[in-house]
């Protein structure tokens, strides 16, 4: 698969392993989706699956989960510690590779629609797909749960899903769809079945309540055991890490002279997490996830293949630019220039975050990092974008109309396109320029020469790509517009000095 996108959904249903099952069945029958993770959760009635597929089918697999499961639940009859409004309660995206946060806000808003057009489940928009700013907090979105939100969504305007009628489906409630980063759910038990305790230690935990960046809690009781609970979701571990949760719990309970009996993850886990967490309790002066046997070896296994297929597949294109075919051109290999100079841009962040060393930049690195993820993605798109203008060129051409005008009309849209495209190319790159200048300051010295390398692949892209957009503008007869793309171009390279 080029691209990974995870889906994490969460069913209400925890205790019928044959319900989880048809469940799972349904959404495996996609193609490129696969299954990587499950939980399920008696105490909470709640199942935990976690898949990974193509950004182009992963939206499918969730949709027919969620056919599958309102078919097969019914809320009327579920009783859970969970709070839920939905047979399919939740149904994140996730990026993982080549894929942005945005593809993945529109992949949410697809299966959102389809979800509703198939089984009459109204969905709710949240996190990075939601429609409104009040709706990314999830927890405002299910406020109510089920039974509440089933009234209220009758009267109060403010409640009305995004997709659908204002009626929950009778037996499946409502489902939240969205777009979010890697989330890690981590609960913490105590050796007490006081609910009420675990619910203060848990107002005093999370972000809502005073308590720790990017931590949400609740507390629960675990009926089968006869403990309470302090049960988590961190939306970012790398800032607000494991094991600093950990430790606090463990101290808010220690007050209540409670202690803390174990913990357990739910789904999966990044290593990057439980590395950082090896390194603060162990205090190991020269820790690094290098020093993991089976991360070093995976690292060395990862390069030798990426090295045998990267060869490959970089002889294909040279061969495709080098043969007497006009595609790929000029225009696509600047677009690459450009991905590449973000890629090395990306390289280096990644060298440089989670150092003690650069800590104080990590929130800046972390928003340089989604930024330079979009903008490569965005120039990669390019490569086929610009040939693919071309091609629209050469077809008005050679198409028949009725009459001159008709084929003038379409020669001068064609054109206009195949100056816009390298247009969009070259604004991509100043931005990956700009990007790359405010790393020099902020990032690791060793690869400071990739960061030049990648600065010189964007100027050359960029030169490129407005070289294709002037030949361009040559041939067409709209005077303002020439105008108006002549005046960006300039922009462009005075402002790289060009």
């Amino acid at each position: 698969m080029n691209s990974i996108v995870e889906c994490v959904p969460n069913f209400s249903e925890g205790r019928n392993k044959k319900t989880v099952d048809s469940i799972v069945e349904a959404m495996l029958e996609v193609e490129d989706v696969y299954l990587i993770g499950r939980e399920m959760d008696a105490d909470h009635n709640r199942c935990v699956i976690t898949l990974v597929g193509a950004k182009e089918k992963i939206g499918e697999a969730a949709v027919r989960g969620v056919v599958a499961a309102s078919k097969l639940i019914d809320l009327n009859t579920h009783q859970g510690e969970h709070p839920r409004m939905g047979a399919a309660d939740v149904v994140p995206f996730i990026p993982v590779k080549n894929a942005t946060m945005e593809e993945c806000a529109q992949i949410a808003r697809w299966t959102a629609q389809k979800i509703w057009e198939r089984c009459n489940v109204p969905t709710y928009l949240y996190e990075n797909a939601a429609a409104r700013p009040d709706r990314k907090n999830l927890a405002t979105v299910r406020r109510g749960q089920f039974e509440g939100l089933r009234e209220e969504v009758k009267t109060n305007v403010d409640r009305l899903p995004d997709f659908g009628k204002a009626q929950l489906h009778e037996s499946a409630g409502a489902t939240a769809v969205g777009a979010r980063q890697f989330l890690v759910a981590y609960n913490i038990n105590l050796d007490t079945p006081d609910i009420q305790l675990a619910s203060k230690i848990a107002d005093s935990v999370r972000f809502i309540g005073g308590g720790l960046r990017f931590v949400k809690a609740m507390g629960f009781k675990l009926d089968k055991r006869n403990i309470a609970q302090v049960s988590m979701n961190l939306t970012d571990f790398e800032k607000t890490p494991v094991h600093r949760v950990f430790n606090m719990v463990k101290s808010e309970a220690e007050r209540y002279g409670v202690q803390v009996v174990g913990s357990e993850i739910v789904g999966l886990i990044p290593q990057k997490a439980m590395d950082m967490a090896a390194d603060f309790f162990l205090r190991v002066e020269n820790f690094s996830s290098g020093t993991i046997l089976e991360n070093r070896l995976a690292n060395i296994l990862e390069k030798t293949s990426a090295q045998a297929t990267l060869a490959d597949d970089c002889k294909s294109f040279l061969a495709k630019t080098a043969s007497k075919s006009p595609t790929p051109g000029g225009g696509s290999v600047s677009a690459l220039g450009i991905s590449l100079g973000a890629s090395l841009g990306l390289m280096v962040i990644g060298l440089t975050r989670g150092r003690k060393k650069y800590s104080e930049y990590e929130e800046k690195l972390a928003t340089i990092q989604e930024k330079l993820r979009e903008l490569q993605a965005r120039a990669a798109r390019a490569i086929d974008e610009d040939s693919d203008a071309y091609a629209q060129v050469m077809a008005a051409y050679k198409t028949s109309y009725k009459n001159p005008e008709e084929k003038g009309r379409a020669i001068q849209d064609a054109t206009r396109h195949a100056a816009d495209v390298p247009l969009a190319a070259a604004q991509s790159g100043v931005e990956v320029m700009n990007l790359l200048r405010d790393l020099e300051k902020i990032s690791n010295p060793n690869a400071a020469s990739d960061l030049k390398v990648g600065g010189y692949m964007c100027v050359a892209g960029i030169r490129g790509a407005l070289a294709n957009v002037q030949i361009n503008l040559a041939d067409i007869t709209d005077k303002k517009y020439v105008k108006i793309l002549s005046a960006q171009v300039e922009a462009i390279e005075k402002e790289l000095g060009l």
